[in-house]
């Protein structure tokens, strides 16, 4: 990184390793930013949301934002009792901030959060071409589903699905309308819960088995597995009674 960085309160030197001569406040004496450059100096020290900094005066003025409008005398800073210039926003980002404003390009985080968080700071900074460059980029590489769970809505479908899949095949049948059964106080909860499982197992296991829902059958919850075309097992989990034999739980 050059020209900047971010330094541990307490422990600013000067460091023969570092680019360009550090002007340093003397700790009896803390310098707020108008006596900084009363005095000539050309770095200013930033405190983003607890993070610290040191970067030239020419990189925070050089595009229209509203650090140029703080640093050009337009807009009141407030500085600590060390002189450290006061920022109230999080720090993370602030070096891809710096780095944009210093060459008008940057290397964006990975991930579709952090370069949301990213944007989110380029926005408060008035950065324009940061704010576009985030936007294109979460514009173009919109995240894809982990996976994709067909409906089943016909029987000439499932057999169709079934057969030209060379993995097993999970079918989950859920059919709340269905109006043939009375219902206990615990079936929504039962059907849900199972609902719920069949999601985190094709999440999961999606590469290696065909996952499919059946919304059109005669039982309320149904689990059926296939394999090599035909169905090898079912489990049918509601809690309900059947509306004429009252009996009979299923």
């Amino acid at each position: 990184m050059s020209g900047d960085r971010c330094l541990p309160q307490h422990h600013i030197q000067d460091d023969p390793t570092f680019p360009h001569p550090l002007v340093v406040c003397p700790k009896t004496k803390p310098c707020g930013y108008r006596e900084a450059m009363s005095l000539g100096n050309k770095y200013v020290r930033l405190n983003v949301g607890g993070m610290l900094f040191f970067t030239p005066l020419q990189v925070l003025t050089r595009q229209n934002s509203l650090l140029k409008a703080m640093f050009s005398g337009k807009k009141e800073v407030f500085t600590d009792k060390e002189g450290w210039i006061l920022i109230d926003r999080s720090g993370k980002h602030f070096n891809s901030i710096l780095n944009y404003l210093r060459e008008g390009t940057v290397t964006l985080p990975k991930g579709r959060q952090a370069v949301q968080e990213l944007l989110a700071e380029a926005k408060y900074y008035r950065i324009q071409g940061l704010v576009e460059l985030c936007q294109n980029t979460l514009q173009d590489n919109k995240e894809q589903p982990m996976c994709v769970i067909p409906v089943i809505t016909s029987c000439k479908e499932e057999e169709q699905l079934i057969q030209s899949s060379s993995k097993p095949v999970v079918k989950l049948l859920y059919n709340r309308s269905n109006n043939k059964y009375s219902y206990t106080s615990n079936s929504d909860d039962n059907l849900l819960k199972n609902i719920e499982l069949f999601d985190r197992l094709s999440l999961s296991f999606n590469s290696r088995v065909l996952f499919f829902k059946d919304v059109i059958g005669d039982e309320i919850c149904c689990w059926s597995f296939y394999g090599q075309g035909r169905k090898l097992a079912e489990v049918c989990c509601t809690s309900i009674v059947y509306a004429t034999e009252k009996k009979q739980t299923k």
